[in-house]
C-alpha cells in the first residue's frame, strides 16, 4: 500500500475554484466507488490544501477520473507554492484512517 501527502498553497483568488475542482473528484469518486483507493483533502488559512492519498496495488490511480484531470489542467496558474509530494507512513491514527494500526 501506497500513502502519499501533498501539499501545496494557491493564489488566494483560486482558492474556491480549487476547492470546487477537488468536490467534483469526490464526487466523482463517490459514484464509481474504486477499491483500494482512498483520498482526504483538508484546507486550512487562506488556500493551504493538503491532499492525502492511499492508494492499495492495483487500485486505479486518481488520474483515471476526468474530474481529477480536470482538477489537475492549469493547475499551476491556481499555485502560490507549488505542490510538493512525499511517500508517508502512519505511525498512529485514532479513528482517521481505517486499517492502520
Amino acid at each position: 500500500m501506497k500513502r502519499t501527502l501533498v501539499t501545496y498553497t494557491t493564489k488566494p483568488e483560486h482558492a474556491e475554484e480549487n476547492a470546487r475542482l477537488i468536490g467534483n473528484v469526490f464526487d466523482a469518486l463517490h459514484t464509481h466507488a474504486p477499491d483500494g483507493l482512498r483520498y482526504m483533502v483538508l484546507r486550512h488559512g487562506e488556500g493551504c490544501f493538503v491532499h492525502l492519498v492511499e492508494q492499495r496495488d492495483g487500485a486505479p490511480p486518481l488520474s483515471d477520473f476526468e474530474a481529477f484531470r480536470a482538477f489537475q489542467k492549469n493547475a499551476g496558474e491556481r499555485w502560490l507554492v507549488r505542490p510538493q509530494a512525499s511517500e508517508v507512513t502512519v505511525v498512529g491514527s485514532y479513528g482517521m484512517l481505517p486499517d492502520t494500526a
